[in-house]
């Protein structure tokens, strides 16, 4: 993709220096490679026929409580600002959002600000069009590096006094961000409580565990990946934008909204990703009802005035 010269360059100041590159990619390879071992105890529970119902519904809860914490939290709440809340609300969705265990918040905000900053140009952390070649061999190159490869490379993470002074300074943000590994240990122990609870047994707890904990981190971790990576590359945009955003309606429902990349990355402080009335949305709907009731305000939208001239340019 061609270098957009009306861009800033990025400098030495938007990267964050990392303290200890090989244990942060110990640990990240960590988190990558378990889950994916918990697919063979799965594949024993349904060869053995001993999936129980109670771990489908410990993942029916645990999976929206830290996707929402992600798409709601995260992303539009602190990284967009897209709607304002009560500061306990806050906390909720930080801590929620460091349960999905896809690092600490202020860490997630500052990478997701510069990917703005610098869509699919030098200096975007997750891009899969920046240097990675031509042809087939090129394109599996960036959308591995886009989805999951980024993780393991700090010459472009994000600089955190740079693009996110502002949670640097939130004392609720902040104590989050401090205590990430308490959310994490209760994203684990949350699915073991529910599993025991509901299931009765200490093997319920355990297979709880299993579908709350690894089965979930796989499954949204690698749908969050999908917006860096697939979102970027595959479907439809209906809006111009100076990035390749897509849109891709297949993935709305299990990315609760996030998938209707093109139509954020056209208004990236709309609170809601999904501007037409199929355009699956679950974490606009889930701000709509916190405005009802009084714990969101200030909640952005784009006008349909403004939408219609987005698309005219197209």
């Amino acid at each position: 993709m061609d270098t957009d010269p009306a861009r800033p360059a990025p400098g030495p100041d938007d990267i964050q220096p990392t303290a200890n590159e090989t244990l942060d990619r110990f640990l990240t390879g960590t988190i990558t490679v378990l889950p994916f071992l918990g697919l063979i105890l799965v594949g024993w529970q349904l060869w053995d026929d001993a999936l129980s119902w109670s771990d489908i519904v410990v993942f029916a809860i645990v999976y929206p409580i830290c996707g929402l914490g992600i798409t709601v939290g995260f992303h539009r709440l602190l990284t967009h600002r897209a709607f304002k809340t009560k500061p306990w609300l806050r906390f909720t969705f930080a801590a929620m959002g460091s349960m999905a265990i896809e690092g600490p918040v202020i860490s997630w905000v500052a990478d997701h600000r510069k990917h703005h900053a610098f869509s699919d140009q030098p200096g975007d952390p997750h891009s899969p069009h920046v240097d990675h070649g031509h042809g087939l061999r090129g394109a599996l190159r960036g959308l591995f590096h886009a989805h999951v490869g980024w993780l393991f490379i700090h010459t472009d993470r994000a600089n955190k006094e740079r693009y996110a002074p502002d949670l640097m300074k939130d004392p609720v943000v902040a104590y989050v961000d401090r205590t990430f590994f308490i959310w994490v240990l209760i994203g684990l122990l949350l699915p073991f409580l529910l599993g025991w609870a509901i299931g009765g047994t200490l093997l319920a707890g355990l297979t709880g565990l299993l579908w709350g904990g690894l089965m979930r981190m796989l499954i949204l971790h690698h749908v969050t990946y999908s917006i860096n990576s697939l979102c970027h590359f595959f479907g439809r945009r209906d809006y111009p934008t100076d990035d390749e955003s897509r849109n891709l309606a297949w993935l709305a429902p299990f990315s609760f909204g996030e998938s209707w990349h093109n139509n954020h990355h056209a208004f990236p402080t709309s609170a809601h990703h999904g501007l037409r009335w199929w355009e699956v949305d679950i974490s606009a709907l889930v701000i709509r009802g916190l405005e009802k009731v009084g714990l969101a305000w200030d909640v952005q939208r784009p006008s349909a005035e403004r939408m219609a001239a987005k698309a005219q340019s197209h």
